[in-house]
């Protein structure tokens, strides 16, 4: 059982360690697109924070019912094609550097382009432009190989490869912007969390009947069963990535400050681990399932701002945005929609006074 638990706190910490840094640089070339070519950097605003757990829950509630009205085998069909594709995809996006560094030099890395375009070629519109290389069509076919593994057998190894592999993108790519959308987000899942874990079944339902990667898991009889151990202890990807996702927020803040230290990151990447702890032991305490985000989110919340109140550095926290031209940008675009706006009015005004 502590092989298991120690297993899942291991394969939780990872995806938060390297998918925030993997986001700190794709929060670089977020930032160099926007320069280059005006294109606006996707974030998650205040308004979807708060949207968020209301969506959530009405997705879970809907596959709830998909679980009591149709059979369960027809929807998880369903649902293993569809996260193979997207399995096999974050797998080779998690790999490929990887996978292309071992391919043999003679294969060689030829680079291939897929056009759709829409239009007069004066002026065209790419609807499709996507670039790879011979080394890329490798690692999909390595990819699919494991991809395969999981769709005949569905073993927890490949399950839990294909959550990490979603995990660690999740973290990297889905940005706060700003430390209160993260702890609106943050605040309103604790309370999603604990409603349907200890106000109904849904949630235990629904994670016991949907056969599909989001969740890692670990036999707890590994010892005594081998690789074909089933009774296994399980962490949804949420639990993960909701706190990794204002976690890595906060290493991006820490590069923000200039003063060569991490201390924040570190700090909330601890207090995650004690967390992830608090939850697992109180689960044995009380022999019930525990919304992991009851401890997770006061802990990955309380430890950043304690030691910003230490060292002074509460308003920097809550000034610091990741994109903060983005405001400015909407901003003047209401302002330019505006004048638009009140051009035909004043015309008509003229009009009417003759």
């Amino acid at each position: 059982m502590a092989v298991a638990y120690g297993s899942l706190v291991v394969m939780a910490l990872l995806p938060i360690f390297f998918g925030s840094f993997r986001s700190v640089k794709y929060h670089k070339a977020q930032k160099q697109l926007h320069k280059v070519s005006g294109e606006k950097p996707e974030t998650m605003t205040q308004k979807d924070a708060a949207m968020f757990p209301f969506i959530a829950s009405a997705a879970l509630f809907g596959l709830y019912i998909f679980f009591m009205i149709f059979s369960k085998e027809w929807i998880n069909l369903l649902l293993t094609g569809y996260f193979f594709v997207l399995g096999v995809l974050a797998l080779c996006r998690l790999t490929s550097p990887l996978i292309s560094s071992l391919v043999p030099a003679a294969i060689p890395n030829v680079q291939f382009r897929v056009n759709f375009i829409k239009g007069k070629d004066e002026r065209p519109t790419y609807l499709i432009n996507y670039k790879f290389t011979s080394h890329d069509v490798v690692c999909l076919l390595c990819c699919s190989i494991v991809g395969a593994w999981y769709l005949i057998q569905k073993h927890w190894i490949v399950n839990n490869l294909f959550g990490i592999a979603f995990a660690i993108s999740g973290v990297e790519l889905l940005h706060l912007n700003n430390v209160v959308t993260g702890c609106i987000l943050l605040c309103g899942l604790f309370v999603y969390d604990v409603f349907w874990v200890f106000g109904t079944n849904v949630m235990v339902t629904v994670a016991r009947s949907f056969e599909a990667p989001i969740k890692l898991v670990f036999p707890q009889d590994l010892l005594e069963q081998g690789l074909k151990a089933n009774n296994f202890a399980m962490l949804g990807l949420g639990d993960i990535v909701v706190p990794g996702i204002f976690i890595a927020l906060l290493l991006r803040f820490d590069n923000s400050l200039k003063r060569n230290s991490k201390i924040y990151f570190y700090t909330t990447f601890a207090a995650y681990f004690f967390g992830l702890v608090a939850t697992i032991v109180f689960m044995h305490m009380f022999k019930h399932a525990q919304p992991a985000l009851l401890y997770l989110v006061p802990m990955c919340i309380g430890a950043p701002l304690i030691l910003a109140l230490i060292r002074g550095d509460v308003p920097a926290m809550f000034q610091y945005e990741d994109h903060p031209n983005l405001n400015e940008d909407d901003k003047k675009c209401k302002g330019d929609n505006a004048q638009v706006n009140s051009t035909p009015k004043m015309v008509a005004r003229s009009r009417k006074d003759k």
